[in-house]
């Protein structure tokens, strides 16, 4: 894979995050696919990451804007900085009570690439800052 190749697979699984569409999320991961997400657990699998993408979905609605996406040459990692647009719609466990809040918050992600998918991603954000908007 070429870093323009790995470029196009972030940009199409970003594209799908924000049509809401987990199933073509899900056709852009490896079947073992490693989930790291911020502050959180390690979900390994694509049967995990549908699991996350289904708990995401009821939680939050979420648009990323501004997606800035880098790629090593040979198209094996790559990463994207990005600006969170949400709003908190149920309330997570251990997290404040969700009213319908809505946030802005920085974040980014790391990638693995493995042929013509991802095989690890790594997301980043202020949990913090998160906490402090929807407060």
């Amino acid at each position: 894979m070429s870093a323009d190749d790995a470029s196009k697979t972030i940009a199409a699984y970003y594209a799908a995050f924000n049509a809401a569409d987990p199933d073509a999320m899900l056709a852009l991961v490896t079947e073992d696919v490693e989930h790291r997400v911020n502050e959180g657990g390690i979900r390994l699998g694509r049967a995990k990451f549908a699991e996350f993408c289904a708990h995401m979905g009821v939680s939050y609605h979420e648009e990323l804007k501004d997606i800035m996406i880098f790629a090593n040459e040979d198209g094996t990692r790559g990463a994207a900085e990005f600006t969170v647009h949400g709003e908190y719609l149920q309330t997570d466990p251990g997290l404040p009570e969700a009213k319908g809040q809505t946030y802005i918050l920085p974040a980014g992600a790391f990638f693995d690439l493995r042929g013509d998918r991802i095989s690890r991603v790594t997301t980043f954000y202020n949990l913090n800052d998160w906490i402090a908007q929807v407060k």
